[in-house]
């Protein structure tokens, strides 16, 4: 089957988050103050922030994102409490996707003062069962620098298997130095 004939809900919900792509306008302001507030921790890992976007940066980037979700690229999801809280807690995406094996690659990021409540978890959980229940994915990889010990404790708790570390294998996210990539799967 085409991809573009799938039938992808715009929105995912678990018992305390919405995961909704971003195909709202304003979505880019939401997502820029998320940023900012989390700079210093996103600086650290990924090299898309080494500068603060503006929100028309942000804007864009979430209208790309929802240009790709439309054509089955990639799925990103914003990430809000279902208790009706407007602030972002963290983006998580299914991207990199190859429809012929089908796979694809789990990124994810999280607003520095929602950490260590367990919610990019449950997000993480609810996407991973989406790609291989509902997608009918074979594999989703997760790849962090190995480091990256709170990105990592995700897929661990979560049971997907560290497949390897491949070393001296990707730039730190500021390009310094070499780093060490951790590959994670998950496998239907």
């Amino acid at each position: 089957m085409n991809p573009l004939l799938l039938d992808i809900p715009l929105q995912l919900e678990t018992e305390r988050l919405i995961l909704r792509a971003p195909h709202q306008t304003g979505d880019g302001e939401i997502v820029y103050e998320a940023i900012r507030d989390s700079f210093y921790e996103l600086k650290a890992w990924l090299s898309l922030f080494q500068e603060t976007p503006t929100v028309e940066e942000a804007e864009i980037m979430l209208r790309n994102a929802h240009i790709n979700f439309l054509k089955r690229e990639s799925f990103r999801f914003l990430i809000f409490d279902k208790g009706g809280g407007k602030d972002l807690i963290g983006t998580a995406s299914l991207h990199r996707i190859d429809w012929d094996i089908p796979k694809c690659e789990m990124g994810y990021w999280i607003n520095t003062k929602y950490s260590g409540n367990g919610y990019m978890t449950e997000a993480v959980k609810e996407l991973a069962n989406f790609g291989l229940n509902h997608l009918a994915f074979k594999r989703i990889e997760i790849r962090c620098e190995s480091r990256n010990f709170k990105s990592r404790f995700i897929p661990e708790k979560l049971g997907f298997i560290l497949e390897g570390t491949l070393r001296n294998e990707d730039l730190s996210a500021d390009g310094s130095k070499l780093t060490d990539t951790c590959i994670y799967s998950k496998i239907n």
